[in-house]
């Protein structure tokens, strides 16, 4: 039995059994949960070893504490996002703007009509590139950039929709450093995650390696392939033969990066890799998403926190969408984005059609839920294949719904 850690207020109960749930039958090695509502945080709990070792010798467990962080893998496309719909609200980046008119370099190939809104919609057409880029161009960054401002459309911009893995960070990224001055994660780091008090980077500081968890690849468990909540988990047989085929656009998209960053060396984790790479808790995720719908005593409860919409309510109803939904040329499901962010659907399922936020390739997920007043966040460290859907997050989203009566 793992010892589950932490709390969840009156009412919250079932939360935490669900959270000990995934433990006992879904596979689940390392974790944290956190969930907002109204501003107050009602859950937050965590548990099991923060750096396991599969395979070869067995070494003493780790525990997983309240201090622990852990690689986002996706989920910071959410933070990517916010940080360039910051930049809008202070009228220094225009979504209807040339890509261009910020960043020259990009025009080339017959992308010089992109407009901002849709690098953050998937619609521009890069989420492959030719010649994939080494660790080396990574961490150096202007390589990476250059190398998707030089990139040719795999549709035309505009026309279509397809998940960017890799290159959506640095997309908006280039764009963030060429309209604000600043890098993305320094950006984040000053003017979002700092007044909110959170544990949450793009790019890691100076001396907090030692609070990062181990990501571990680990099977699908049996639970996931048919699930008990009725959601069909088995991904059909397009999907398998797009991931295994080494020249179809969804392959080329995920292996953007070849050798494939190793997101548990230190070097790598210092460095911001906005699409892919950032790190935290899970009550800084969850207080995120509550700081980006801000907090209001929706249900008669006791108040919370007083959040103040990081974003103002007109930017953020343009950014929650939909902006474009149906087949995913990459990722070969049907899938609806709003400006950086997926809406819930069957492919990326959340609270309620009202959610929106972003699912990380394994199992973590960070979302806001305006109709419930919700703040969402559960990381782990156990790496279940899939992008966008997960057994241990439903787990954790059918008790949260439980709880709040819906």
């Amino acid at each position: 039995m793992v010892e589950i850690w932490g709390e969840a207020a009156e009412g919250f109960e079932p939360v935490r059994k669900a959270f000990a749930q995934n433990f006992r039958e879904n596979g689940e090695l390392g974790a944290a949960f956190a969930l907002y509502v109204d501003g107050r945080k009602v859950v937050d709990l965590w548990g099991g070893d923060a750096r396991p070792e599969v395979g070869g010798r067995p070494a003493p467990a780790v525990p997983w504490t309240a201090d622990t962080v852990q690689v986002l893998r996706s989920v910071t496309k959410g933070l990517t996002a916010a940080t360039a719909l910051h930049l809008v609200q202070q009228g220094k980046l225009d979504l209807d703007a040339p890509v261009a008119s910020y960043w020259p370099e990009f025009k080339a190939e017959g992308k010089d009509r992109v407009p901002v809104r849709w690098l953050l919609s998937h619609q521009a057409g890069v989420p492959a590139l030719d010649t994939p880029l080494r660790v080396e161009d990574v961490i150096a960054w202007e390589p990476a950039a250059a190398a998707v401002a030089a990139q040719e459309p795999a549709w035309e911009p505009g026309t279509a929709h397809g998940y960017h893995p890799f290159t959506f960070g640095w997309l908006v990224g280039e764009v963030v450093r060429r309209a604000s001055g600043r890098s993305v994660g320094q950006y984040f780091a000053e003017e979002i995650a700092r007044p909110l008090g959170l544990d949450l980077w793009i790019g890691l500081p100076t001396g907090a390696a030692p609070r990062v968890g181990r990501l571990v690849d680990l099977p699908a468990p049996p639970a996931a392939l048919n699930s008990p909540t009725g959601l069909r988990m088995r991904p059909k047989r397009s999907v398998v033969d797009a991931y295994q085929d080494p020249h179809s656009l969804t392959a080329r998209a995920f292996a953007s990066v070849r050798p494939a960053v190793d997101l548990n060396d230190p070097a790598v984790q210092a460095v911001e890799i906005p699409g892919a790479g950032g790190i935290g808790t899970a009550r800084s995720v969850a207080r995120f998403y509550a700081a980006l719908i801000g907090a209001a005593d929706r249900h008669g409860g006791t108040p919370g926190e007083l959040l103040p919409p990081l974003l103002n309510p007109e930017l953020m109803d343009e950014a929650m969408g939909p902006a474009v939904s149906g087949p995913d040329r990459v990722l070969v499901v049907r899938t609806t984005f709003g400006l950086g962010f997926f809406r819930h659907s069957a492919t990326a399922p959340m609270s309620s059609p009202a959610a929106f936020g972003h699912p990380g390739r394994g199992g973590s997920l960070g979302f806001a839920d305006p109709e419930l007043g919700i703040g969402f966040g559960y990381v782990t460290n156990g790496m279940q294949p899939g992008v966008t859907g997960d057994i241990r997050s439903r787990t954790l989203i059918a008790a949260v719904r439980k709880c709040l009566g819906v």
